[in-house]
């Protein structure tokens, strides 16, 4: 949120002084918290609105000036977005200190709204690939997190666009390693996956698999009346936080057919290996509430 902040007064400093007002208001309520998301959380329980309109002032001029830009999309998309992302931010914050679905839905829809946002910039036509997690890329509806009035980006994608236009693809696997992190903040490590219960989804793979289909993507409108498409699986969810010890807790059920158009199943997958080290940041934890 802070990057995304200063972003936004450097471009209206340069490009729209006369809009600057706001945006040097918002950056002064939030001044006080440090670029501290929690403080401005626990901020909130004091005050409720938190910094709510001055960051809704901001957004508004920001939105204005980049109508103004029109002749400079790219410049005009980057400040818009910066905006986007102060005010979904601020919003989240809020919702953070609550807990429940609110947060979750918050994400995800900034996530389907940026999309979005991207196809009309590239007009009539355009297509998109999104790389993001199964929790976020499978219709909700399709698994138990409807239950909770959870929302995600594969379901309003298709809710939006139309199924017939959305291809979501799922990810399934069932031996070798990971990258993840025991708890929140703490330091990533190679984790060997457990086998998967027999009645899992990814039991059920290895059950039936042979040599030749360890690897395999399945399209579903191939067999959309199959056994396993049509009846409920837990489905296994390895994400930024894993605990192996607690498998079963990793799996979510799901109707795979419902929740997917295709699934690429790799039977044994090898951990992942960053390409360059970063230092740790102990800023913006902004995926707390999800452990998926």
């Amino acid at each position: 949120m802070w990057e995304s902040l200063r972003a936004v007064l450097l471009y209206l400093h340069e490009h729209h002084p006369e809009y600057t007002r706001d945006a040097v208001e918002a950056y002064r309520c939030f001044e006080p918290y440090n670029e501290d998301p929690q403080a401005y959380a626990r901020g909130t329980r004091l005050v409720p609105g938190g910094c709510e309109e001055e960051v809704v002032a901001l957004l508004s001029e920001a939105r204005r000036a980049v109508r103004i830009d029109a002749a400079d999309p790219a410049e005009a998309l980057n400040a818009r977005q910066n905006a986007e992302v102060v005010a979904s931010a601020e919003e989240y914050y809020r919702s953070m200190i609550i807990g429940g679905a609110e947060s979750w839905n918050i994400r995800d829809t900034h996530m389907a709204d940026t999309l979005d946002r991207l196809l009309d910039v590239h007009g009539d036509g355009a297509r998109a690939v999104v790389w993001a997690h199964n929790t976020h890329i499978g219709d909700a509806r399709a698994t138990d997190m409807a239950r909770g009035g959870i929302v995600n980006l594969g379901q309003l994608a298709r809710e939006r666009h139309g199924r017939e236009n959305v291809v979501l693809v799922g990810f399934a696997t069932a031996y070798g390693e990971v990258v993840a992190a025991p708890s929140w903040g703490a330091s990533m490590e190679v984790m060997k996956l457990p086998p998967p219960p027999r009645d899992s989804l990814e039991g059920l793979l290895c059950d039936t698999a042979t040599d030749l289909d360890h690897r395999a993507l399945f399209v579903f409108s191939d067999q959309p009346d199959a056994h396993w498409l049509t009846t409920w699986h837990g489905h296994r969810a390895v994400g930024v936080v894993y605990d192996p010890i607690r498998e079963r807790r990793n799996y979510v059920p799901s109707m795979m057919g419902d929740r997917y158009d295709a699934l690429l199943w790799i039977a044994r997958t090898s951990a992942l290996q960053a390409l360059h080290m970063e230092r740790e940041s102990r800023g913006e934890l902004e995926t707390m509430p999800t452990g998926v």
